[in-house]
């Protein structure tokens, strides 16, 4: 027969193994989401050495190892007058839309879609729609675009929720656009003031150091978890 009072003084190995693997478990979530903030800053730091970089003509910038939110010179023939769809968008807080028109830059085969800039929602004037080849020098900021979400709504009369790049160089009558997307710094209709030409604020969520605190507090709550149980399992085992 097992001896009562011994059974109650054995040391509770499962549970220490247990708490134990948690406790590791956590630590290297914490240690994981420190690496991607260190990641995370490296990355913000490099999009804001690479915007402060002047504009250069875009085959040179395209020449970069990371040619994201570098400035670029493009010439494209038409632009003012181009076809374009709409893009529902907010800018400063306020809703509108964004002009999209797809452009091959002199001295590039590709296609890449041009942002002209932002109108807001109580503004109803349009660029004009006509042919043209007249060259426009434009200043732009290199954009990727990123995955678009699963809950984007489908594109309706002329108009999308979404950069989906494929759809709306289809809907513009061009194939194969870059995987960059060339926001305007500099108008391409001066006659139309209310189109904003600008590049959107990186946007870059950087929680990863509360993550962190949480999965190292977490471990630590565990860790005290475990002393209260074993000073409490002492105390009762005292004669």
């Amino acid at each position: 027969m097992t001896d009562a009072p011994a059974a109650r003084g054995r040391f509770p190995l499962l549970l220490t193994v247990f708490i134990a693997l948690c406790v590791c478990v956590l630590c290297g979530f914490g240690v994981w989401q420190v690496q991607r903030l260190q990641w995370k800053e490296g990355l913000i730091d490099q999009a804001e050495t690479a915007a402060a970089l002047p504009p250069a003509p875009l085959s040179e910038v395209l020449q970069a190892s990371d040619p994201e939110f570098r400035k670029a010179v493009v010439v494209c023939r038409g632009l003012p007058t181009a076809a374009f769809v709409e893009l529902q968008s907010i800018h400063d807080g306020d809703p509108g839309r964004r002009l999209i028109s797809a452009c091959v830059p002199e001295g590039q085969t590709r296609t890449y879609l041009v942002d002209r800039g932002f109108l807001p929602d109580a503004v109803t004037a349009r660029p004009r729609v006509v042919s043209s080849t007249l060259p426009l020098a434009l200043a732009v900021e290199l954009r990727r675009t990123p995955p678009l979400g699963a809950m984007v709504p489908a594109p309706s009369q002329g108009r999308f929720f979404g950069r989906d790049n494929a759809a709306i160089a289809t809907a513009l009558g061009a194939a194969d656009p870059a995987e960059f997307t060339l926001f305007a710094l500099t108008s391409a209709n001066p006659e139309l003031p209310a189109l904003v030409a600008s590049a959107p604020p990186a946007a870059f969520s950087n929680n990863h150091l509360g993550y962190a605190i949480t999965w190292f507090g977490l471990a630590l709550a565990l860790i005290g978890f475990y002393v209260a149980v074993l000073r409490r399992r002492n105390r009762k085992l005292q004669p």
